[in-house]
């Protein structure tokens, strides 16, 4: 008998493994990966047919302080702890692939359902430039 995690953990997979199949970057279009945990978020830039991880991101790289600083709203209400964090990630990772000269990704949103964290994360990202 499975436990309520693995279940969890394989239909995610699962869910992941359909977009996938569906979703491939290149060197003009990079994929956008999301990870996350249950503490943390992760992003990378990966070129698939290359097989080569270009930029990487996540919530261990934001100082405390520039994390206590930062004011984050999504329309009217402010953003707080972990989705404030997935922002930010998103914002990094943009800067990142700015820098890069990256401007256009595909996003793959890892077989998550596309809100609180990885929406903001994505939300993140189109704020500091890159499209998708």
């Amino acid at each position: 008998m499975k436990s309520k995690p693995q279940i969890k953990r394989e239909t995610r997979n699962r869910r992941h493994g359909r977009i996938r199949a569906k979703i491939q970057g290149d060197s003009q279009m990079p994929r956008l990966s999301v990870f996350k945990s249950l503490k943390h978020i992760y992003a990378q830039v990966i070129d698939d047919k290359a097989a080569v991880t270009l930029l990487v991101a996540g919530d261990n790289e934001i100082a405390a302080a520039d994390f206590k600083k930062a004011v984050v709203k999504d329309g009217e209400r402010e953003l707080a702890g972990k989705v404030k964090k997935a922002y930010l990630v998103g914002q990094l990772l943009a800067s990142k692939a700015v820098e890069k000269k990256i401007a256009q990704v595909v996003f793959d949103r890892g077989g998550y359902k596309y809100h609180g964290r990885v929406k903001a994360l994505a939300d993140g990202a189109r704020a500091g430039g890159l499209k998708f």
